[in-house]
């Protein structure tokens, strides 16, 4: 949801000189016919540094199509700034089934592309944004309900993953804990007094009440359906697996009751979603989801996340550095988010696990 923009010029100037290394990249590893075409970036989303493209042959004829995610340049790589540590997830995760693009080409290394990168085979489908569907989507509530529904019980298959078995070596389980931290210093960049105050006494309740972290498992880090892909109205492929980690899996189920809560956005910033939150946990627990405890606390958790990185990258966007009007839009449910975290974390504690709302 950020981008890498920040002069016209210079963009452009890059994107010329990455379309052609690029191009070298496709032919070196589908011969020297192979040409680029459609180089862009992505249409959907504010992904920034997430590009589509396709190569074909010397006669025009299609040998793939393709999405290339790159490191973003001169930023320390760890966590979503490590691009390259999605391939081995991916290429684990696709093996054991679940519907996730393959990867035919990635690096952790700059010599090619200048950056650490990893290109994905491009799936069929649409992402739903949640805050502005594609007008393809159908406006009918069964339908805008079921495709919350599908990603529900899409949710109980990531949870279901045999992590240990399929993901022995690729991270260490991040502790709740740390997982607080790690968004209090993201916190710190808010710049408006009201939204650092709020965050703080949000991320003070959270540590005051922190449940029980089992299950532990997969948890993609924002799951909802602006990541995944639908074709004619069914859930397909799972992607942007850039908060990805082996950690307490609450915060995915958490993340999607934040979505659907109409408490937790500004009346003109509301995403697309008529459906109840009791629906939405009892859907995952039918399809096997093992994560649905202390839900209040765990929605609450994804308030203070989501607040912290609206507030840095509204901080970005107005001060230049990254702009993306974006966050502007944004900006005026910070204070929302903040407010129904607290709501939720007075009323969280260890001995409520059913979590109800």
């Amino acid at each position: 949801m950020s981008t890498s923009q920040d002069h016209p010029v210079a963009d452009r100037t890059r994107a010329a000189s990455l379309a052609d290394r690029l191009q070298r990249l496709m032919e070196s590893e589908r011969g020297a016919a192979a040409r680029v075409i459609n180089f862009g970036a992505m249409e959907d989303g504010h992904a920034g540094l997430t590009f589509g493209f396709e190569v074909v042959d010397a006669g025009d004829a299609p040998l793939g199509s393709y999405v290339l995610k790159m490191a973003p340049m001169g930023v320390v790589r760890r966590g979503n700034t490590d691009v390259y540590r999605q391939a081995p997830l991916l290429r684990a995760l696709r093996k054991s089934g679940l519907p996730v693009p393959e990867i035919p080409w990635a690096s952790p290394d700059e010599d090619q592309l200048g950056t650490p990168f990893l290109v994905m085979e491009r799936m069929p489908g649409r992402v739903f944004l949640v805050w502005e569907p594609h007008e393809s989507f159908s406006r009918a509530p069964a339908q805008l309900r079921e495709i919350w529904l599908q990603a529900a019980a899409l949710l109980a298959r990531v949870h279901t993953v045999d992590w240990q078995q399929t993901l022995p070596d690729w991270e260490k389980p991040q502790p709740l804990s740390e997982e607080i931290g790690r968004w209090t210093k993201i916190l710190r960049h808010a710049e408006d007094p009201d939204w650092l105050a709020a965050g703080t006494r949000l991320g003070t309740l959270l540590a005051s009440c922190r449940p029980d972290e089992a299950p532990v498992g997969l948890v993609h880090g924002d799951f909802q359906p602006g990541n995944i892909l639908y074709a004619n109205g069914r859930a397909g492929g799972l992607v942007d697996w850039e908060l990805a980690a082996i950690g307490a899996q609450g915060l995915d189920l958490g993340w999607m009751l934040m979505m659907i809560d109409a408490e937790a956005w500004h009346p003109g910033w509301r995403p697309v979603a008529p459906i109840s939150a009791s629906d939405l946990i009892e859907t995952y627990r039918e399809a096997g989801g093992p994560a649905f405890l202390n839900m209040k606390w765990y929605q609450a958790l994804a308030h203070y996340r989501l607040g912290s990185i609206a507030c840095l990258n509204v901080k970005l966007h107005r001060t230049g550095k990254r702009p993306d009007t974006l966050w502007e839009r944004f900006a005026p449910s910070i204070p929302f988010l903040f407010a129904r975290g607290i709501e939720l974390a007075e009323r969280a504690t260890a001995l409520d696990p059913e979590g109800s709302h």
